[in-house]
């Protein structure tokens, strides 16, 4: 019976020795045109890219925190420094689209180390200038820099979060958020012992080395497939997952064409457009709240410059905070929900700061605009780069900049004709418009299926 039993024995045996050997240990071709979807949440790419967005934010915090300096050192009235500043808006705008073009050509990762590279050099320049038009040249350059790292960035994080299959841009974002906050807090520190000149310089030096060290693991991880114009996000408006993830839908490699891209280009472009009209919205708050929420406490609440910092510091760690479990609520909640909410939640947050006859109360007010405001641009450029590719962050990226550019000025004009109160009870309709938004961009999803 053992005899007998020998041949399957030996049937077996060579069986497994040959399963083992067909086991993808070798990727087939299948395999090397489309990136494995990783089990591991925080693989070295991702860290990297964290890492990117985080030392973007320092080094533009690094900048801010010394703006009064470089003021004097150029000698420029506010209207002057108005302009000087405008410039790297327009840096920043012009170059958004031509970095979305760089993206889809030579793919986002390199486009990504270049951009930060450039950002980390140009921070350096400001420090050189001593003139208003120096200034306004050298802040052209470093809006370049800095519009084409946000691009670049965002870009390569919607091909992550496709590989990935798990809704993770808030947390690219939150990463932005605690090293603005790093950023801050060290140039603040920084501002006495140091010149301008050398603490800009230090700030360049940790970019240049995080860009170094961050690119090479970026560069050397497993490509993402880069997301094709026409994809939607299907699961976006429930958050529930199926058979292809935890965000239900997959990225198909660089050059690939579904079928049906052309005809549905047009509604793509319309669902870009409302995605970036969401993150001008969004924006619009962040920038208004950034420039007038310390006026607005110590003028018309009557707090004292410290509290009224503090006050600012409380809204940004929130929208830090709120980032930080954007993902988490991604999948429990959905993403259009959570804009929904998110928007709400800020505008109701925005009438109470604005209207609050008492310090503490308006401080909970800003603690809940940055709780909920934190996930609606990062989800807003996830889905219109999900939609668009890096056009479509590029796009949206740009409209959302320009809802920061434009409300600190809408504001003050407000703030002289009715009062800042007033005035501030504008992010409360912006902040609605955008939680609403996003429900349009659910249905026309749904009507694409």
């Amino acid at each position: 019976m053992v005899r007998a039993a020998r041949p399957y024995c030996d049937f077996v045996s060579l069986r497994n020795k040959i399963g083992s050997r067909t086991r993808p240990d070798r990727p087939s071709s299948q395999s090397r045109s489309t990136p494995p979807v990783t089990d591991s949440p925080w693989g070295p790419a991702r860290i990297a890219l964290t890492a990117f967005f985080a030392v973007d934010g320092f080094l533009f915090a690094s900048w801010v925190v010394r703006i009064p300096d470089i003021r004097s050192q150029v000698s420029a009235s506010h209207s002057a420094l108005g302009l000087a500043l405008l410039c790297l808006s327009i840096g920043a705008v012009l170059t958004m689209p031509v970095i979305g073009r760089l993206c889809l050509r030579y793919g986002s990762r390199p486009v990504t180390v270049g951009s930060l590279a450039l950002l980390s050099l140009a921070v350096l320049l400001p420090a050189h200038a001593h003139s208003v038009t120096a200034l306004g040249g050298v802040l052209l350059l470093f809006g370049a820099g800095y519009g084409g790292a946000n691009v670049a960035m965002n870009s390569a994080a919607v091909d992550l979060v496709a590989q990935l299959r798990r809704p993770v841009m808030p947390s690219f974002h939150a990463g932005y958020s605690f090293g603005g906050l790093v950023g801050t807090g060290v140039s603040g520190l920084l501002a006495g012992p140091l010149s301008t000149a050398w603490a800009l310089a230090l700030s360049a030096a940790l970019g240049m080395a995080v860009t170094v060290g961050a690119g090479v693991v970026l560069l050397r991880s497993p490509a993402a497939a880069t997301v094709t114009p026409g994809h939607t996000d299907r699961t976006s408006d429930t958050g529930r997952t199926g058979r292809t993830g935890r965000t239900g839908r997959t990225a198909e490699p660089s050059g690939t064409a579904r079928p049906d891209a052309g005809s549905t280009r047009p509604r793509t472009r319309l669902l870009v457009l409302l995605l970036g009209l969401t993150a001008l919205c969004t924006a619009y708050g962040e920038g208004a709240i950034a420039d007038w929420a310390t006026l607005h406490l110590t003028d018309d609440v009557r707090a004292s410059s410290v509290v009224a910092a503090t006050g600012y510091g409380a809204y940004a760690f929130a929208m830090a905070g709120g980032r930080v479990g954007g993902t988490w609520l991604s999948i429990r909640l959905g993403q259009a929900r959570l804009m929904l909410f998110g928007g709400l939640t800020a505008a109701v947050g925005m009438l109470v700061a604005a209207l609050a006859p008492v310090v503490p109360v308006a401080i909970c007010g800003f603690v809940l605009v940055g709780l909920g405001l934190a996930n609606l641009f990062p989800l807003a450029i996830a889905r219109a780069g999900a939609a668009g590719g890096p056009q479509g962050v590029a796009f949206a990226s740009s409209l959302g900049y320009g809802g920061m550019l434009i409300g600190p000025v809408v504001i003050g004009f407000l703030a002289d004709a009715a009062g800042l109160p007033l005035a501030l009870t504008t992010v409360t309709l912006a902040a609605t418009v955008a939680a609403l938004l996003p429900l349009s961009v659910g249905r026309r999803v749904t009507d694409d299926r």
